[in-house]
This record gives C-alpha cells, sequence and structure tokens, in this order.
C-alpha cells in the first residue's frame, strides 16, 4: 500500500506551537522523517498492512522572514519533501467591532461604551448600545488548504497513492476529504496540542465509512522533538549550507 503524507504547513506551525509556545526543539522539524514514523505506526493496523511511505506533499507560504527561509532551504536540501505547493499571503485593511473575550465565555463580546469611556450623541444622551470600530492591517495566509486537497485528490484519481496520511485541523476540508474516505483508506493527523486544540468534529466520520480503514490522530510533543533535521545542513547541488536558527 503505498501512501501519501500531505502536511498543511500553516496548521502543522500553529499546531506546534500549541505544545511549546515559545520554547525550542521542535521548529526545525524533518517532514519526512515524521511521516516515515507515522506510516510505520500506521501499518500495523489491519486496514493498513503493508503501508510503505512514498509520498510527501508539503503545502505553506513564504513569509519573508529569514529564519523561514533558512528552514525551507534546509527541507530542501534534505529531500525532506517530494513536492512543495506555494500559497502566499494578503495583506489588506479591514473593519471589525471592538471586542473582548471574559474568563469562561465561550465566544468574542462585542465591547459596549461604558465607564471610563461613554458616547453620546448630539443632544448629549448616552448611547449604551453603540458599537467601537477598528480598523486594523490584517495579514491571511491564502490558498494552503485548497492546495492540500488538490494535491490529495489528483494522487487518489490518478492511482498514485493507495492510503492517505493528512496533517490538518482544518474543518474547511470536510468535503474533500469526505469523498477521498469513499475511495482510499485516511488517516488525518492533529497536528495540535488534542487538550488545546481538540481535532475539529467536522473532519472526523466512522472509521468503516466509504472504503474503511479510517483513523483520527495527534502528533505528539515527543514526534516533534524526535524528528529534527541534522543542524548543519548543506545542500549537496548549491553548496550553500543552511542553519537552525537561534531560538528554534
Amino acid at each position: 500500500m503505498d501512501v501519501g503524507f500531505y502536511v498543511d504547513g500553516f496548521n502543522l506551525y500553529y499546531g506546534g506551537r500549541s505544545y511549546f509556545g515559545g520554547h525550542s526543539g521542535w521548529r526545525w522539524l524533518d517532514l519526512r522523517a515524521l511521516a516515515t514514523d507515522v506510516a510505520t505506526i500506521a501499518s500495523q493496523k489491519p486496514a493498513w498492512k503493508g503501508a510503505a511511505l512514498t509520498r510527501v506533499v508539503y503545502c505553506t507560504a513564504r513569509t519573508g522572514d529569514p529564519d523561514q527561509d533558512a528552514y525551507l532551504g534546509a527541507l530542501k536540501a534534505h529531500a525532506s519533501y517530494d513536492w512543495v505547493e506555494w500559497g502566499y499571503y494578503a495583506d489588506k485593511l479591514i473593519h471589525r467591532p471592538l471586542a473582548s473575550q471574559p474568563p469562561g465565555v465561550p465566544g468574542p463580546q462585542v465591547v459596549n461604551p461604558a465607564i471610563p469611556m461613554r458616547v453620546q450623541d448630539a443632544a448629549g444622551k448616552h448611547l449604551p448600545a453603540a458599537v467601537f470600530m477598528a480598523s486594523v492591517a490584517h495579514r491571511e495566509e491564502k490558498g494552503s488548504d485548497v492546495n492540500l486537497a488538490s494535491h490529495i485528490l489528483l494522487d487518489v484519481l490518478r492511482g498514485t497513492v493507495g492510503a492517505v496520511i493528512v496533517v490538518t485541523n482544518d474543518s474547511d476540508l470536510k468535503l474533500p476529504l469526505s469523498e477521498v474516505r469513499k475511495q482510499v483508506p485516511v488517516g488525518l493527523l492533529n497536528p495540535g496540542n488534542p487538550k488545546w486544540r481538540p481535532t475539529a468534529g467536522a473532519l472526523k466520520a466512522s472509521p468503516t465509512s466509504g472504503v474503511g480503514g479510517h483513523w483520527w490522530g495527534n502528533i505528539t510533543r515527543n514526534q516533534y522533538r524526535a524528528h529534527q533535521l541534522p543542524d548543519p545542513i548543506t545542500d549537496g547541488a548549491t553548496g550553500k549550507t543552511f542553519t537552525k536558527p537561534v531560538g528554534w
């Protein structure tokens, strides 16, 4: 059984942060080593008997950060993926109501005027239901979820892989993963700490739906730490050396 391993880089990064925060020792992650470990574990499942990793696809976007550039260079130099698909970042100005989220409250609450800041109309009448509007700069990563779904669907339809493992917790992938489960077994790997970032319910289904053999899991804290790239690492084709950034 040929297994494809598909990584949403944006989800992977924030999943790791849910375990480690700003601490070091996890960001210099070797994608292929992690994928091989997970595929080996999956091969012990009855429906995945004989599973072997054959393809690693990484979907991400460049931020312009030199530390990220070093990491991307190291991944390429170490042949840590078979294909990288680039998304992009869109910068825009957005307008939103000012809000807060008090402890114990399930969602954000719009902030209304109250002492010490109140709003009055032209006649001096207090307007307790007024809403403070803020204009803020917003940078949004675009394309990775669509790119991820596209590569999975294309590889399955072409018969390139006989099973897929997807690293994401993006509920927008509900439909494509539901369709893929009709064709091949799917392993869903949440990159985050399950205590703080539980697997999205929209991504789950019956293990026996479609062709069956589906499973769900999490990248563990130990897997992040155990599968780190060499440091430094030199690209044999270009001679360029990449060093793990401080704090990584």
